[in-house]
């Protein structure tokens, strides 16, 4: 028993399977793919049959994971590149929000003036013996 779309899940492309290839290889298979997307919009002006229409969204489906893995790889690739830099790409930074992004950071949080340090140096908190 075959399900609507049952002769068309053949032509998915497997992410998996995607990653074990090249950078050439998945350019060359995103030509392939966008080709034949190509072919399949002609077909459906032309009034092609209901199995080549149920084909471009799988096409398109497969375009989207092969562009996906590739960026994937490359962000992977850029982000072991700049493995030990102090300053990284934004891109390549952590998102988190905008509020903190600019919040202070722990080290300058405690940080203290002058007039603090001296204050601190010349009257330290008192010691009380409490009795028992």
């Amino acid at each position: 028993e075959t399900t609507k779309r049952g002769d068309v899940d053949e032509m998915k492309v497997k992410a998996f399977e995607l990653r074990t290839k090249t950078k050439q290889d998945l350019l060359k298979q995103l030509e392939e793919l966008k080709s034949e997307l190509a072919q399949l919009r002609v077909a459906k002006v032309t009034g092609g049959a209901a199995s080549k229409l149920a084909k471009i969204r799988v096409v398109r489906k497969s375009i989207a994971r092969v562009l996906t893995v590739y960026n994937q790889t490359q962000k992977a690739k850029l982000r072991e590149a700049y493995g030990g830099e102090k300053h990284l790409p934004k891109d390549l930074r952590q998102k988190k929000t905008r509020a903190i992004r600019r919040a202070l950071t722990p080290e300058e949080q405690a940080k203290k003036t002058t007039k603090q340090l001296k204050k601190d140096l010349n009257f330290p908190t008192r010691k009380y013996a409490v009795m028992a």
